[in-house]
């Protein structure tokens, strides 16, 4: 709830407040964030420091920092301060996502099957929070930053009734590599999880027009309430979620990927039809293209990295996902916007038939070099 409130409306926020010109920086933050803070707050919760504490000061340092971009914002400070106060934000969330799914994952006795449906409230968290910033009519308000700020107080409070998942103990002396986390980069050296770190990255960089640029296109179609527009997306997140467990009872995890990247183009194609209902079934398909992907690159490394390393897994995963592929992918995607866009008038076929053809790309790359476990294989680990 405390992200969506934040992110969703922060392009309106910003178009608003005069400072469309630092959109795509303001949203690449989160990219430069996690080449610094995952895997450093990764090994911390491996090894030093249990991770619901880890959880407790990160979050009660993000509510901090959002009120303070909030604030520059309204009161219209200059653009380089409130970029620095974003990435300030963007350092103190980042990390937040993955040890919250180590949390999570710890205390699972059947991840395939449970993780899903617990995912899903956080999705269905998203969604409330989106519909409350439209509800208050706070799409391009600053009030919409505020809220965000009460959200990650109160998941501060909650941090205290989460069970404790403690660190294992530490007897070797551990050299600087190790206590930042840059060991896990060996994780690399296996080829199947090579293939689904990389197609991570790539598979995020044409998804980041997302959030930035869908709201500026139902503008100029004439829908309003954009932020609860949005939400769409994650109203299929929460029936993807809640299928995914049959899903990958059936199929193996390869096929599941495999079709929520073709989601994923069909996404991009339906917004490229630029109308009205085809952008809405657009928006709509993004909660399928996200979770048979991302949610199954995370049980992948759930079910086959050793336990000792699975925290610097998840954060080596959110510093593709969030430092590549979000870095890259928004300046990118802000380029590729600029390069369509005329004054006033963006040609949206063209931008959104570049991003489908993105995904394609993508989707040709991980069919080709993963090669995974034979179903019978998967089928005996499942059971």
């Amino acid at each position: 709830m405390a992200m969506g409130i934040w992110f969703v409306p922060l392009a309106s926020v910003l178009d608003t407040h005069g400072l469309a010109h630092i959109k795509s920086y303001a949203y690449a933050t989160g990219g430069i964030s996690a080449f610094i803070s995952p895997l450093i707050f990764g090994a911390l919760a491996d090894r030093h420091i249990a991770p619901v504490r880890l959880l407790r000061w990160l979050s009660l340092a993000t509510a901090i920092a959002m009120a303070l971009a909030t604030t520059a914002i309204h009161f219209h400070w200059s653009a380089a301060i409130i970029l620095v106060l974003i990435q300030l934000h963007a350092l103190c969330a980042t990390p937040t996502w993955s040890i919250s799914t180590t949390i999570v994952l710890a205390k699972l006795n059947n991840p395939k099957r449970e993780f899903g449906p617990i995912r899903a409230m956080a999705t269905l968290g998203w969604i409330v929070g989106c519909l409350l910033v439209s509800a208050l009519h706070a799409d391009s308000s600053t009030f919409a930053g505020y809220g965000g700020v009460l959200a990650w107080l109160v998941v501060t409070a909650f941090t205290f009734a989460l069970p404790s998942v403690a660190p294992p103990a530490q007897t070797e002396h551990l050299s600087w590599k190790q206590r930042l986390g840059l060991d896990a980069l060996s994780l690399l050296k296996h080829r199947d999880t090579c293939v689904v770190f990389i197609a991570a990255a790539l598979y995020n960089m044409p998804l980041c027009a997302f959030f930035p640029q869908t709201p500026l296109h139902m503008k100029s179609l004439g829908l309003h309430s954009t932020t609860a527009w949005m939400s769409l997306g994650q109203v299929t997140e929460v029936v993807a979620m809640f299928s995914l467990a049959g899903l990958l009872a059936r199929w193996r995890m390869k096929t599941v990927i495999l079709a929520g990247m073709s989601f994923g183009v069909l996404r991009f194609v339906l917004c490229a039809l630029d109308t009205k209902g085809w952008l809405l079934g657009g928006v709509a398909l993004h909660g399928l293209s996200f979770v048979l992907v991302y949610i199954t690159f995370q049980l992948y490394l759930e079910q086959r990295i050793d336990p000792r390393w699975r925290a610097r897994a998840q954060a080596l995963l959110t510093l593709l996902l969030s430092g590549f592929g979000n870095l890259f992918g928004y300046l990118g995607c802000g380029w590729w916007f600029k390069a369509n866009t005329h004054g006033e008038i963006t040609r949206w076929p063209l931008y959104w038939g570049g991003l489908a053809a993105c995904v394609t790309a993508v989707w040709i790359f991980f069919a080709i070099a993963y090669k995974g476990r034979a179903a019978s294989e998967e089928g005996k680990s499942a059971a």
